[in-house]
């Protein structure tokens, strides 16, 4: 089923999403990777507050590359999600709701997913130029220094996703794999 969103995602939005809805995005989303999760990690850790309030947010696991003259960011791909496992299920207890990224999540990220009723999307790996197209603008919000890495406010339009993981946990790569199985 194809859905629009608007971001951020609403507990009721998320929660009537299912594995395998193809959606489209339009609002703000933030973006984070490796470093940045570490750091924000380490912030918690340190009794500090988090660079942005990710209550009710989604953050898009991408690094974006240069952006042309005239466009607000370069080629926006998705990472490979399962790098941010060790943090997102803190992350989704403070109140994240939704992540965007690529590849299959671990089990403590799916129980953290089914607990606090938010979702996992995938976007499509290797078409970064084309995902790039949907933001209408980009703004570093947090850690600078860290270039590509930084944390992003993104605001996007119409930005195509799948849901990989639902509330109910439900994971897209087992479900897909049942339907295709000869030994049933």
């Amino acid at each position: 089923m194809d859905r629009k969103i608007t971001m951020p995602l609403s507990k009721e939005d998320a929660l009537s999403l299912k594995c395998g809805d193809y959606v489209y995005l339009s609002g703000v989303i933030y973006t984070a990777r490796d470093a940045a999760h570490k750091r924000m990690y380490d912030a918690l850790r340190n009794g500090e507050e988090l660079p942005f309030d990710i209550k009710g947010q989604t953050i898009y696991y991408m690094g974006p590359s240069p952006a042309r003259e005239g466009r607000p960011i370069g080629s926006a791909g998705p990472t490979t999600a399962s790098r941010m496992d060790k943090y997102a299920p803190e992350l989704l207890d403070l109140g994240l709701i939704g992540m965007i990224g690529k590849g299959k999540r671990t089990q403590a990220v799916k129980d953290a997913i089914v607990r606090n009723g938010a979702v996992y999307f995938a976007a499509v790996g290797g078409a970064g130029a084309i995902l790039s197209k949907c933001i209408t603008s980009s703004e570093v919000i947090a850690y600078d220094d860290l270039g590509t890495e930084a944390i992003r406010r993104l605001e996007v339009r119409d930005f195509p996703v799948i849901v990989v993981i639902d509330h109910e946990g439900r994971d897209l790569y087992i479900e897909s794999q049942k339907q295709y199985r000869i030994d049933q």
